[in-house]
């Protein structure tokens, strides 16, 4: 099932928002220009809104597509992509994130990188 929105976590700190748009253009279509708002970036990439907010969670930069209309059907298959195209570890939920849903389960992850892919426990609060 294609998730309403795509979230993933990328560790590397040479990755920026502008290395983050020539992904998005050659990957979705053309970026606007990023307007930055408190510690937040945003642009529209092909009409979807994007939200780029570096060092979300310790060293790990959050990147947030507002759109279930993106190529990837979910956090891992853009997880996937990204790594591919930016070589930088990334981490992502391994589904539909539930408010409800128990601690332990909001804190497995997975973990894309030169390794392969893992699932992880990966405790963000």
């Amino acid at each position: 099932m294609r998730q309403p929105d795509i979230e993933i976590y990328l560790k590397d700190s040479d990755v920026d928002h502008k290395a983050i748009t020539a992904w998005l253009t050659a990957a979705i279509g053309p970026c606007s220009d990023w307007s930055q708002q408190g510690q937040t970036w945003k642009c529209n990439a092909a009409g979807i809104p994007v939200t780029w907010f570096p060092k979300a969670v310790g060293k790990w930069n959050s990147l947030l597509l507002e759109s279930d209309n993106t190529p990837w059907e979910d956090d891992i298959a853009c997880g996937r992509a990204a790594f591919a195209a930016l070589n930088v570890e990334v981490r992502c939920a391994p589904g539909t994130w539930v408010e409800e849903e128990e601690d332990e389960a909001a804190d497995r992850w997975i973990r894309i990188s030169a390794d392969g892919e893992e699932e992880i426990t990966w405790r963000t609060a």
